[in-house]
């Protein structure tokens, strides 16, 4: 598990990972919602979009519309948006983004496709 405190702020804002990895943070009425900075689609900035209804995302970009409960994409159910859950540990809010892929080299990519797996 991976803890990555939300700091503060009212408007929908960018927080990064020790590793490196990046998220958008967005208020709505009932606490806060986490995602992945970027839009799936095609890397769209998200906390510069729109939020709608209280629970979309709508990307600055292209206009794709993600739920922000549950990533699903209103606009290409191919893409879905990476979403995670925010806890309170020792009084600040943190979201729990999990451990980073392991990236894996060309030659573990390679073996792994003629496996079937990829």
């Amino acid at each position: 598990m991976t803890l990555v405190p939300l700091g503060d702020g009212d408007g929908p804002r960018i927080v990064s990972a020790a590793d490196g990895r990046r998220f958008a943070v967005f208020p709505v009425d009932d606490g806060l919602r986490v995602t992945d900075a970027v839009c799936p689609h095609n890397g769209g900035p998200l906390e510069q979009g729109w939020l709608r209804d209280g629970r979309v995302v709508v990307c600055p970009w292209h206009w794709y519309r993600f739920d922000l409960d549950t990533g699903e994409c209103e606009t290409a159910p191919q893409h879905r948006l990476g979403t995670y859950p925010v806890v309170v540990r020792d009084g600040i809010a943190c979201a729990d983004v999990g451990e980073p892929t392991v990236e894996l080299s060309w030659a573990e990519r390679l073996r792994a496709h003629s496996r079937g797996e990829s």
